[in-house]
């Protein structure tokens, strides 16, 4: 039981919440205890692709928190809340309605390298405290500004136009790091409005897509049936971007033994893979290979 369970969160979980569904479902299962982490944390608010890390596969949840997501997500004008989100209290309003014009032409400039301030009601450490119990507790702090990436960002869907959008659902591509919310209410505050989330899905987390994902009641089906782990992907599936390295038993062994190898030169992350069992995630520089993270497989 090493590989991954990607979900399809609902509404109104928390990613912690579903990692204790996974180890629910595994315990159903009578499949034994594993250790079971996410590779992401996507808001209550928040459905769609949340990859669930089981056994060895755990220690690549930290390379899935640093890889590209796509969102889709839908941005409500004329109300900006103190969490920019539906589940907050309204702390701003405004009767300006930008055109679809307007919006497609503002686009570009949320593209590419930009700064964002995140959310209040987020999990960013200050001071050694979360920034959510700050805000709850009405304390005055500021949040700085964060360099990220959108690689991309297009219109999904508009609400009716009359003088106006009401609301307008947009698709990113974004860098780790990259809060939605955010850029939702930048969006709005450069149309000459403001604005709040009202429907946040993620729709690809690093190679891991909603086609694979499946719901809590598909896992909890499966698990009563004893059958969890033909809904799992391989370890290997979250490393689909990565070459493999195909290495002898000799040195495999080694790999295994944290030992550096001398080869023919490479550069950069590689899979080292004693035929079909992963052994290492390596770093190549010239002809050393080093391991990163090893699999006990």
């Amino acid at each position: 039981m090493h590989g991954w369970i990607i979900l399809d969160k609902p509404h109104g979980l928390g990613s912690t919440q579903a990692v204790s569904a996974v180890k629910r479902a595994l315990r159903t299962s009578n499949a034994g205890k594993w250790k079971v982490g996410h590779g992401g944390t996507l808001d209550p608010l928040a459905t769609g692709v949340l990859p669930i890390a089981v056994g060895e596969a755990t220690k690549l949840a930290g390379r899935m928190l640093d890889s590209d997501k796509i969102y889709d997500f839908t941005v409500a004008f004329g109300a900006q809340t103190d969490t920019l989100d539906l589940e907050g209290k309204v702390i701003a309003q405004s009767d300006h309605r930008p055109t679809l014009a307007a919006v497609e032409a503002v686009l570009p400039r949320f593209t590419g390298p930009i700064e964002q301030a995140p959310p209040a009601y987020s999990a960013i450490l200050i001071d050694g405290q979360r920034a959510y119990d700050l805000a709850r507790k009405g304390e005055a702090f500021e949040m700085k500004l964060r360099a990220v990436t959108i690689h991309g960002l297009t219109m999904a869907g508009h609400g009716v136009e009359g003088q106006g959008l009401g609301s307008v659902t947009l698709t990113a591509h974004v860098s780790k790091g990259t809060y939605i919310r955010s850029l939702a209410r930048d969006i709005a505050l450069a149309l000459g409005t403001v604005g709040h989330v009202t429907m946040l899905r993620r729709m690809k987390a690093g190679p891991f897509t909603l086609e694979t994902a499946i719901s809590l009641d598909k896992l909890d089906e499966a698990a009563r049936g004893g059958g969890i782990g033909g809904l799992m992907l391989p370890l290997t599936a979250g490393l689909d971007d990565i070459p493999a390295l195909a290495v002898s038993p000799d040195d495999a062994l080694a790999l295994r033994q944290g030992k550096v190898l001398i080869g023919k030169p490479h550069t950069g992350l590689m899979l080292a893979m004693e035929g079909d069992t992963p052994v290492a995630l390596v770093e190549a520089s010239g002809p050393e290979i080093r391991v990163v993270r090893g699999f006990n497989l």
